[in-house]
């Protein structure tokens, strides 16, 4: 695969697996102290077994390169050190391959917490540094196991809260249950808010998500809500591939999504619309019914939440095809990847599928044409501005 220079604004450079192809994009953190330290701290230390490494590169770029590094995009003066004096970042284990580049973002070591199952299955949660008057920040996503990851989130929010910190923040990179928003049958559970529940009875004072399945799990919570976009990192990448306005079309793959492709649309250059009208028959079951829109030509970027079984964006992505689109791009922010998500991602369908890396993506469920974003800048510059209590929303603006 050849090498393309690209202009990307985050400062990510794009590697390439080996094996699979697949192309990593990570990210390359701007420290606010010293660029030394960080690489003290990342070059002794491998990725996590089984996971697409996605961490942050300080060296100088390699020949398997194909992003030219620019001022961030998150511009930051000089910072005083007594001022992090209270910030605490801790990881679970969800994906603490993501915790260390955040931590790497902000100059900060991740702190110490212990975390391991009993042999029935039951968590336990010790915190290995004192906390008392600080200002918390977990980093655990409740993906796949769900119910494992939630409980240990719960679990590390209890121990934080009866060590004293000051104030407890839960950053949830891709939120679980989020799919229960609503009673669509009687005597259906409304998940979402159930959890949403359980994380604010558990001790939680504030929550950080990136790309919530839905706007209304925002009001789920009892407690302020940071709702942040990884839109942002996907749309810097599409934008570095320069692909004329005229021919570039943005789809919806169902109703639901609309208002998410249209706004995705306008930061491209206000990009023309489709949609796609789907009929869904069951749980991760969906049929295409027709399309809205004319893709006759052109290059057409799908945009999605998230890609569970993939099945609502490769029946989005045929239909397309059979349209006439000369190309198919597939971006989401939550790569879930459910059997048989790989198979339909990886027959050939679509040009590019472009994901984040709120959830880890296994080694088994990497293919040629998956792109994986790194969203740590995003999350880091987020957690900053929660912690001096500046403007989250002016990132998007």
């Amino acid at each position: 695969m050849s090498s393309t220079r690209l202009s990307y604004s985050l400062k990510t450079p794009v590697s390439f697996n080996k094996k699979s192809g697949a192309k990593v994009i990570a990210c390359q953190s701007t420290s606010i102290t010293s660029l030394k330290r960080n690489v003290q701290m990342y070059g002794s230390k491998s990725n996590s077994p089984g996971t697409v490494p996605c961490r942050p590169v300080l060296s100088s770029m390699d020949e398997t390169s194909a992003l030219k590094s620019l001022h961030g995009s998150f511009p930051r003066s000089s910072v005083n050190p007594a001022s992090l004096s209270r910030l605490r970042i801790f990881s679970g284990t969800a994906n603490p391959q993501l915790s260390k580049e955040v931590a790497n973002y902000l100059g900060l070591e991740l702190g110490t917490i212990k975390s391991k199952r009993f042999a029935d299955g039951e968590i336990y949660v010790q915190v290995q540094e004192s906390i008392r008057g600080c200002d918390v920040f977990l980093i655990q996503p409740t993906c796949p196991p769900v119910n494992d990851n939630l409980m240990e989130l719960l679990v590390m929010i209890d121990a934080c809260r009866r060590a004293s910190a000051r104030s407890i923040t839960t950053v949830i990179p891709y939120y679980g249950y989020a799919r229960a928003d609503r009673k669509v049958l009687g005597r259906e559970s409304i998940a979402a808010k159930l959890t949403a529940n359980l994380i604010t009875k558990a001790g939680a004072d504030r929550v950080l998500a990136i790309d919530l399945h839905s706007g209304q799990c925002v009001g789920y919570f009892d407690i302020p809500v940071d709702h942040v976009y990884g839109e942002t990192v996907i749309l810097d990448y599409l934008a570095s591939k320069r692909i004329p306005t005229g021919e570039l079309v943005v789809v919806s793959p169902d109703v639901g999504g609309v208002a998410r492709a249209r706004a995705f649309a306008k930061k491209l250059n206000d990009s023309p619309l489709a949609i796609v009208d789907k009929r869904r028959s069951a749980h991760n079951v969906s049929e295409v019914m027709n399309l809205i829109g004319d893709v006759k030509g052109k290059v057409a970027v799908l945009v999605d939440d998230m890609i569970d079984t993939a099945g609502t964006i490769s029946n989005a992505a045929k239909i397309l095809r059979a349209e006439g689109a000369r190309e198919v791009y597939a971006c989401a922010s939550h790569a879930v990847f459910s059997p048989p998500a790989i198979e339909r991602l990886s027959s050939g369908i679509f040009h590019e599928v472009i994901v984040t890396n709120t959830i880890p993506v296994e080694a088994k469920n990497v293919f040629p044409q998956l792109t994986i974003l790194s969203v740590a800048n995003l999350l880091g510059e987020t957690i900053w501005r929660v912690y001096n209590a500046t403007s989250v929303q002016a990132l998007r603006d």
